[in-house]
């Protein structure tokens, strides 16, 4: 199978330039290909992991790849996709972002391999010293205001409330004059980006094709969105980061392991690595038995060991089992953070169990597992009362700082599935 083949598999392809030729080209030996990411946060998202596997999937078939940093497009913002403009940011700030992606691109791609090594490249570096009539000289003269209008991440904001600006009009010229740059200077002869970036992505293979008569591509994928059409990579808590400090690997994997059914299949396919043959055993074992969930455990095995490494996919899946009843045992306390974010956590004064301590029964009417004492004594006797996930067998049972983990917290369950940590302070 062809790396074109394989990424129609995927279902990575929205659109391309000129299909054919491309893959004449690429069967003629390795191309250079870039994909971009502006730096308007300090981390990105799960979103963005589709261009940069896209990259992997291109260097991994022995073709050259440029992740491109946009210090300079960040600095006026993309208005694709966007109903309003973006606030502008300062030097500093997109300084700090640039730092903490660059961190996040050299997780997937390979940026020390002695054959084939990526090459992280800024477009402020030839973007900041051009002068402004310059600019309108040697590129503004190429581009027709008709064509630039009816670009679709134009139009539509032409036809909203909020209008365009001229800031965030222009940014379709800084991102073709990056094309045309690098296909003069690093011989680039693919940009690789998102349906919505189209336009932004037709715009300087129409340059480069004015300005130096040789052939560029441009290759989109779709846009992920869940089943009922909503964006992906959001959860009730916000975007799902890449940034370990902003998203843990914990909720990272249970945002994968909690795929929608009908949407494992796909992500599979264009989030993994895996091969065909083995997602497509994944895909019919899941038609068979979705409640196996054994899709759901390899889709979210392969994106969190990707992102965040072994160590941090194997913690994830201790602090899972954890909250099905799994010893705490040599769990780190960085771990047992995630479960109590994911449980009702209460206060607990610490000179209550200091000394002889405070009964377990006090502690479950406290943390709400109990609507009394009575109640709590009759679900101890009858087994189903647990301490730091170990049954509790007598209703007399009294809890003391020595029952506390990593000096701070107690965890209570009731049954199988009802939870609640106390934390003393």
């Amino acid at each position: 199978m062809t790396l074109i083949e394989d990424l129609q598999w995927r279902g990575l392809l929205a659109d391309c330039t000129d299909l054919p030729a491309l893959a004449k080209r690429l069967s003629e030996g390795p191309v250079t290909v870039y994909c971009g990411f502006d730096p308007t946060g300090d981390s990105l998202h799960v979103g963005h992991l589709m261009g940069q596997l896209t990259l992997k999937r291109f260097q991994l078939a022995g073709h050259h790849v440029l992740p491109l940093a946009g210090g300079a497009t960040g600095m006026i913002g993309d208005p694709s996709g966007k109903s309003a403009e973006r606030n502008l940011l300062t030097r500093e700030q997109l300084d700090h972002n640039l730092n903490r992606i660059k961190a996040q691109l050299s997780r997937l791609l390979d940026f020390q391999g002695s054959d084939n090594p990526a090459r992280l490249v800024d477009n402020a570096t030839w973007t900041a010293p051009l002068a402004y009539l310059d600019f309108l000289r040697d590129i503004g003269k190429y581009f027709s205001l008709n064509v630039m209008l009816a670009k679709d991440s134009v139009k539509s904001r032409m036809e909203g409330d909020h209008g365009i600006s001229y800031t965030e009009f222009s940014y379709q010229l800084l991102q073709a004059h990056d094309f045309y740059h690098l296909r003069k200077t690093h011989h680039c002869e693919l940009q690789i980006g998102g349906s919505d970036q189209w336009g932004n992505i037709t715009a300087g293979t129409d340059l480069i094709r004015k300005k130096l008569g040789v052939p560029a591509w441009g290759w989109t994928f779709p846009l992920i969105t869940k089943s009922d059409g909503s964006k992906f990579g959001k959860t009730e808590g916000g975007a799902v980061w890449l940034d370990a400090e902003k998203t843990s690997p914990y909720k990272f994997y249970q945002f994968f392991v909690n795929t929608e059914d009908a949407k494992v299949g796909e992500y599979l396919r264009k989030f993994t690595l895996l091969p065909r043959a083995e997602i497509e055993e994944l895909e019919t074992k899941h038609a068979a038995n979705p409640g196996a969930r054994e899709a759901h455990r390899a889709l979210a095995r392969a994106v969190t060991t990707l992102v965040h490494g072994r160590a941090a996919y194997d913690a994830a899946v201790k602090a899972s089992e954890i909250l099905f009843g799994a010893e705490i045992g040599d769990t780190s306390e960085e771990t047992f953070r995630d479960v109590v974010g994911e449980v009702p956590t209460q206060d607990l004064e610490r000179a209550k169990i200091e000394g002889p301590g405070t009964a377990l029964t006090e502690l479950l009417l406290h943390a709400g597992l109990a609507p009394s004492k009575g109640q709590a004594r009759k679900d101890i006797e009858g087994g189903g009362i647990y301490l730091n996930n170990v049954r509790v067998a007598e209703a007399t049972r009294a809890v003391t700082t020595a029952d506390l983990l990593f000096g701070k917290y107690l965890l209570l369950r009731k049954g199988k599935r009802s939870y609640a940590v106390l934390q003393s302070r």
